[in-house]
Formats: structure tokens, C-alpha cells, sequence
């Protein structure tokens, strides 16, 4: 019989082919799918996995799709890396595009682009008022953090549901549930002509290397790092429990919702209901694709950006459904988190007693 057995030390190859090891068989198990619906496999993969990279205006809408899975995966990478669980990211980007959103509603004429800095630092309020619930939960009740947060998401999407339906519908909007449009003051400007390539890239960018420089070079990286990985010797070291939940939390929370009013400036341009694509969830497999690294997040955010504008393509290309991209997401998340056993065990022959 097949088992596992504990290795001495993890395996530090493993550790890095992993996220390798789980694309090839997403690969593979999609291709198996896609034959299953009567297409021709090497068809699909290519539109899927190589399309999105032929010409420029794809390119530029792979970055456009990376940009919130980065801020939010990154963001979640720390916490999970403090072994603090937010489930709800979904929920905090949603309170971040609508905090951001009531600003930019609320001064229609603005055409400043200095109205971006308070839109941006609304848009990460929110998040993080929404992430303070659960904090606040897990520390004063020691309730599951994984459980609320995630309840959150779907009171959030009422939320957002309700605003754009009632108080906030656009009353020229043919009675589409929407907001009207944001002024030109709350739109992130256009970094390359021709394309939606938006000033988002770069708050990304600069969040992620932010990121991993605290994790790797600070005081307050260490401590989340320790209690991540040994939380009884945090105590012992002195490091508050309380205080690494909140933080992370937070953090991961404030990067959402800064997410959630970048995309709601550059990509929609006004609020409706279907702002999010799946960001808050898709960017639980960039964290753990990333493996808990910001920098890793960053990479993992546009490998999963190609399956979202591969996914576009296969829909009008093969006529595929739009939920193949949502399998195909989950295949690569099971398989990265089977790969990753293999890190701490590896696979040995036993008879039937030693297994």
C-alpha cells in the first residue's frame, strides 16, 4: 500500500517545485476536462494559457486583473504567514469600493487628481472596519476568525446590493442596479494609451515590495513570523497574541479594500453589484501559490490573471462556460495544497499493518 511518512526535515526542492508540480497537473487535469465537453485539448490551452499573451492589449488586461489579486493576496500571505485566518477578503473589498465609492459619489465635480489619495485611503478604511469585526471577535470572544469573516462576505454583498439598487442607482441607468459615474478626479489615470493599464500596477507593486521587506527586515515581520510558526514560543518571547491578530487582520483587511477602490476606479468606473469577479476568494490560491511570500503573491496574482483572461477568450473563442475558469482555479488550489504535503512527508511502499 501507498503511505506517508514524516520526513526529518522539510524538503526545501519541494518547496519550491510545488506550485510547479500543482500547474502541471492543473494543466493535465484540464486537459482531461476539456475533452470530457468535446473540445479539442491543445485548442483550449492554448487560448487559454497562451492567448492572453499575443498581443498587447491582452497583456495590459493581464495586469489590470493582476492588480487587486496582488494587493489582496499579498495582504493575506501575511496573515496566514501569522497563522490568522481571513476568509473574508471578498467581504473587505466590497466595504472598500463602497467606502471609496460614497466619497467619489459625494463630490461629483470633482476633477482634481489629488481627490485620489483620500478615495484610496477611504476605500482601505473600509476594508479594514470590516476586518476589525473579526479581530475584534477572536480576541474579546475567541471566536473562529475563519468563520466570520467569511459570514461577513455575504452580508457585505447585501450591502453593496441594497446601495446600488436603492440610494445610489443611476436614475439614467435604464433601471440597472448601478451607481452613476465617477468623476474624473476619482479615476486612476491610464499609464499606457490604447489600453486600460491603470496607476493601480504600480500601488501593487510597491505594496508588495513593502510587504516582504517588513516580513524579511523588521521587528514586526519577525514576530508575525514567530507566532506563525510557534506561537507558545512568541509568548515566551514576549510578543503579544492579541496584538499579532489584530495587525494582521487589519492589514490583510486595509489591503482589500484598497483593492476594492482601485478596481471600482480603473477597471468599472462606477459601483454595481458585480465589482468583484471572485478577487477575494481567487486571492487565497495567489497567497498560497505566492507560498505566504508578498513578493510570491505578486507572481502568483498574474498567473491566475491569465486564467481569468484565458477564461474570456474560451468563452467567445470555443464557447466554453464561464465556470471552466472557476475549475480550473480550484484544480490548481488542490493540487498546490497536495503538493505541499509532499514538503513535510514523503510517499513510501508498506504493507497493510505498517500503512
Amino acid at each position: 500500500m501507498i503511505a506517508l511518512e514524516p520526513r526529518a526535515r522539510p524538503s526545501t526542492a519541494l518547496s519550491l517545485l510545488s506550485p510547479v508540480i500543482a500547474i502541471a497537473l492543473t494543466l493535465v487535469a484540464g486537459a482531461a476536462l476539456i475533452a470530457a465537453l468535446g473540445r479539442d485539448p491543445g485548442q483550449a490551452l492554448w487560448v487559454y494559457f497562451v492567448s492572453p499573451f499575443m498581443d498587447g492589449y491582452s497583456r495590459a488586461e493581464l495586469t489590470v486583473k493582476a492588480a487587486p489579486l496582488a494587493l489582496i493576496g499579498a495582504g493575506l500571505a501575511v496573515c496566514f504567514r501569522a497563522n490568522v485566518w481571513n476568509i473574508g477578503a471578498a467581504g473587505q473589498f466590497t466595504l472598500g469600493a463602497i467606502f471609496a465609492g460614497w466619497l467619489a459619489l459625494a463630490m461629483p465635480q470633482a476633477a482634481s487628481k489629488l481627490w485620489l489619495v483620500p478615495y484610496l485611503a477611504a476605500g482601505a478604511l473600509g476594508g479594514l472596519l470590516w476586518a476589525a469585526i473579526p479581530a475584534l471577535l477572536r480576541v474579546r470572544f475567541n471566536a473562529n476568525e475563519i468563520l466570520v469573516s467569511l459570514m461577513l462576505t455575504y452580508v457585505a454583498a447585501l450591502l453593496l446590493d441594497f446601495l446600488v439598487r436603492g440610494p445610489w442607482r443611476d436614475p439614467l441607468a435604464f433601471g440597472f442596479p448601478q451607481s452613476p459615474r465617477f468623476s474624473q478626479g476619482f479615476i486612476l489615470p491610464v499609464l499606457l494609451d490604447g489600453t486600460r493599464l491603470h496607476l493601480g500596477l504600480v500601488v501593487a507593486i510597491a505594496a508588495c515590495v513593502a510587504l516582504w521587506v517588513m516580513m524579511a527586515r523588521t521587528m514586526r515581520g519577525f514576530e508575525l513570523r514567530v507566532f506563525g510558526a510557534a506561537p507558545r514560543a512568541g509568548a515566551f518571547a514576549g510578543f503579544s497574541g492579541d496584538r499579532t491578530i489584530w495587525f494582521a487582520l487589519l492589514l490583510s483587511g486595509g489591503l482589500a479594500g484598497l483593492a476594492g477602490a482601485v478596481e471600482v476606479s480603473a477597471a468599472i468606473g462606477r459601483v454595481q453589484p458585480d465589482i468583484g469577479a471572485g478577487y477575494g476568494f481567487t486571492a487565497i490560491i495567489v497567497a498560497f501559490l505566492g507560498r505566504l511570500n508578498p513578493l510570491g503573491a505578486l507572481a502568483g496574482a498574474f498567473i491566475l490573471a491569465v486564467s481569468y483572461i484565458g477564461g474570456e477568450n474560451a468563452q467567445i473563442l470555443l464557447k466554453l462556460p464561464k465556470n471552466v475558469t472557476g475549475v480550473f482555479q480550484g484544480m490548481l488550489l488542490f493540487f498546490l495544497l497536495a503538493t505541499d504535503t509532499l514538503i513535510r512527508w514523503r510517499i513510501v511502499w508498506a504493507t497493510r499493518r505498517e500503512a
